[in-house]
């Protein structure tokens, strides 16, 4: 990687449910294709030196096990979240270990995230919000963020957009030549507008059928077209879009379905 580009690994690419689904037996959870083993959707960005995660559902541990670990220092600097529901913020206990970095241990781990974000993990971790904090929990760092509002994590500039999934208003995000939506069922005009130029779109599709809160392959495609990215990822794959090596056929030049533990990479500026 350059010293100027961004590096994006996918750690899971699945819906809530991941994939292969339990009690499922249909050709894409049975597949012998790694490919199509999806955990719950996250991604690890590298960009300045710095690792900074996105979303941090029930499958951290397994992921980083797998995917996240990096050989010279294994560390992370920042996680950021797109939403509330479970399987993007199932994992923050796990961050554990992290919030022991010698920076973090008096400050805690930096987590920027919506209000109500910051209300749901204080519910779930009321131990590691108490004064004086006991000994041993992990100790985090909530930094509220809105809608077109930059901030700054770990040094590197991020754009947080408003997006609509269903009756939850969520986040997607832009950093740098990146943009980053996941569980969109609308995206507003006004962030697609501030996605146009961006190089590398990562975006969520479902499945090849309408879904109430997520955005389907079609709907998915048709945002695409809008942005204009010089490529893109689908993510947040549930087992009904089929197989990864039969949907990947039907895909439009320039668009690829992501997988775990596929790493990729940004240039700063857009061919």
């Amino acid at each position: 990687i350059s010293s100027n580009n961004m590096r994006l690994t996918f750690l899971g690419t699945g819906t809530s449910t991941g994939i292969p689904q339990l009690r499922c037996g249909c050709a894409t959870c049975t597949s012998s294709d790694p490919r199509d083993r999806r955990m719950r959707c996250a991604a690890l960005l590298d960009v300045k030196g710095k690792r900074i995660l996105i979303d941090c559902g029930p499958d951290f541990y397994q992921q980083m096990l797998i995917h996240g670990k990096r050989s010279e220092h294994d560390v992370l600097d920042a996680l950021i979240v797109t939403h509330q529901h479970y399987d993007h913020v199932g994992g923050v206990d796990d961050l554990r270990p992290y919030c022991a970095q010698e920076e973090f241990i008096d400050k805690g781990f930096p987590i920027y995230c919506q209000d109500d974000v910051a209300q749901v993990i204080k519910r779930a971790m009321p131990y590691s919000f108490q004064d004086p904090l006991p000994r041993g929990v992990p100790r985090l760092d909530l930094h509220e963020i809105s809608d077109g509002e930059t901030f700054t994590a770990a040094g590197v500039e991020i754009l947080p957009l408003r997006i609509s999934h269903y009756l939850l208003e969520i986040l997607g995000f832009r950093i740098g030549n990146l943009g980053y939506i996941t569980d969109a069922k609308i995206v507003p005009d006004s962030t697609v507008k501030r996605m146009t130029s961006v190089d590398t779109l990562v975006i969520n599709a479902l499945r090849r059928t309408p879904h109430p809160s997520h955005m389907s392959l079609d709907e998915s495609l048709a945002v695409i077209e809008r942005i204009k990215p010089r490529v893109a990822y689908l993510t947040h794959i549930a087992h009904e879009m089929g197989t990864h090596a039969e949907t990947e056929k039907v895909l439009p030049p320039g668009v690829f379905l992501a997988y775990d533990g596929l790493t990729i990479e940004i240039p700063d500026q857009k061919d």
